[in-house]
């Protein structure tokens, strides 16, 4: 005899299977070896969805493929420069082959050539270097749109998919603690994902943006450890209302959200999940 709580217990897990189901799902995450890219694919990984992994780095991206490979999940991993667009196209060529389609894409790969003005030593608008700026807005800016090309073009055949570019809230107001780059190229990528939602609507595409906050492991605003330094740590800590930093495993919620049926009408947005920084008095 099933008991009324056995029966709930029956129902949340049908409902939320229903919801956020993404098992199967063709997924690939850029910036995947490690950081917010990593998380991402973990999570997608871990409710089963079939997940490749694009990294610059070869040597990380393994470790972390294999990391996922290890425990039974359907992960492989491609090394690939997102500034290179020849490249990027060559990826979705493979996924395609292997695949049979793409589902879900995280362009997510992003990097900072150097700390902000608020940061000693940083980034001042005297000191912006074209190279370092060419090299910036050629991963954020171009690799994210040689991805989202790649991604639409095979997701417009489909006549389905979703595709999540990661901004940031440095692309939603200032932020000393990065370099100009960086917010340049954060906040164009926004306004790149609003035309790419309203060209692909139509084609049963949803693309939408991530705009996280100050997170733990990762190189952005921190140097070149997967962590701040104590010091620059309360810099970024100073910004956010909740009064701390946050962890990549706060990130997988919406990740799921939007590569699941829950995010079908979701489409144009960007998600901001910074603990209140957004929102925060200068």
């Amino acid at each position: 005899m099933t008991t009324a709580n056995g029966s709930q217990v029956d129902r949340s897990a049908e409902v939320l299977g229903r919801l956020f189901d993404v098992r199967d799902v063709r997924a690939v995450v850029t910036g995947a070896a490690s950081g917010l890219g990593f998380a991402m694919a973990e999570v997608l990984a871990d409710c089963g969805a079939r997940v490749t992994l694009a990294d610059i780095d070869g040597e990380l991206l393994e470790q972390s493929t294999r990391s996922l490979t290890d425990r039974g999940a359907d992960a492989r991993a491609s090394v690939v420069d997102v500034s290179d667009s020849d490249r990027v196209q060559a990826l979705f060529d493979e996924v395609v082959a292997e695949q049979g389609g793409v589902d879900v894409v995280f362009a997510n790969a992003g990097i900072a050539a150097s700390p902000g003005f608020a940061i000693e030593g940083g980034q001042r608008i005297d000191t912006v270097e074209r190279e370092a700026w060419d090299t910036v807005t050629g991963v954020n800016l171009n690799g994210i749109l040689f991805t989202m090309r790649s991604a639409a073009a095979v997701m417009r055949r489909q006549g389905a998919g979703r595709i999540i570019v990661t901004s940031s809230v440095a692309g939603l107001r200032p932020e000393p603690v990065v370099c100009y780059g960086y917010i340049a190229s954060k906040a164009a990528i926004l306004n790149v994902v609003r035309q790419a939602a309203l060209d692909l609507a139509p084609d049963g595409v949803c693309v939408n943006a991530i705009c996280p906050g100050p997170f733990k492991g990762t190189r952005i605003g921190g140097g070149a450890t997967l962590d701040p330094d104590p010091e620059t740590e309360q810099q970024w800590v100073g910004t956010v209302p909740l009064g701390r930093m946050a962890e990549p495993e706060e990130l997988k919620g919406l990740v799921l959200l939007l590569s699941s049926p829950a995010g079908a009408f979701i489409t144009g947005t960007a998600h901001v999940i910074d603990g209140g920084a957004a929102i925060a008095t200068p």
